[in-house]
């Protein structure tokens, strides 16, 4: 009897390590994931006398990728998010997490701009609001400004086509 206690524990204690082995530790789930995008105005970054808000995000299906010069996975991503704005699928926006203007705008010059705007958040205020744990990060915002999908890490043609597609043909009413 005086082992059942300290057996049952143990038990109990495998299971949740199981459990835990078992998920994906790259899938952090967001916990805005169907519900309104956070709230947010930032300087755009080329013309810092504009504005852009979580009201940009709104009207139609919309991607929300946030990058930094300092970032290396950001660079790994970059042609793709320029193929990706190419395509025309859906409009891209920036939001410059703690990075410095000079060289975001300097990076953006060299390696091309994939997006419509971008918010520059050099302190990483508008970042933390939106759960940011670093960059890159990916949302998907459908047309009532409610995020639909966070992807972590380097966005590839793959991730767009297996994760982002479906869920746009979806809210564009050509899918399941």
């Amino acid at each position: 009897m005086r082992y059942v206690l300290p057996a049952a524990i143990f038990a109990v204690l495998v299971g949740f390590f199981w459990i835990g082995l078992s998920k994906d530790p790259s899938e952090v789930p967001s916990p805005f994931i169907g519900k309104p995008a956070p709230v947010f105005s930032l300087s755009e970054l080329r013309e810092p006398e504009k504005r852009v808000s979580n009201e940009d995000l709104r009207g139609r299906p919309t991607l929300l990728n946030v990058w930094a010069t300092w970032c290396v996975g950001c660079r790994q991503e970059h042609e793709t998010l320029m193929q990706l704005a190419r395509m025309n699928v859906v409009p891209i926006y920036g939001l410059n997490y703690r990075d410095d203007r000079k060289d975001a705008l300097g990076w953006l010059d060299r390696l091309g701009d994939p997006y419509v705007a971008t918010g520059y958040d050099p302190e990483g205020a508008a970042g933390l609001d939106w759960g940011v744990y670093g960059a890159p990060e990916t949302f998907l915002i459908d047309p009532s400004g409610i995020v639909i999908y966070k992807h972590l890490g380097p966005m590839t043609l793959q991730v767009w086509q297996d994760e982002f597609m479906p869920r746009i043909q979806s809210m564009n009413g050509r899918g399941g």
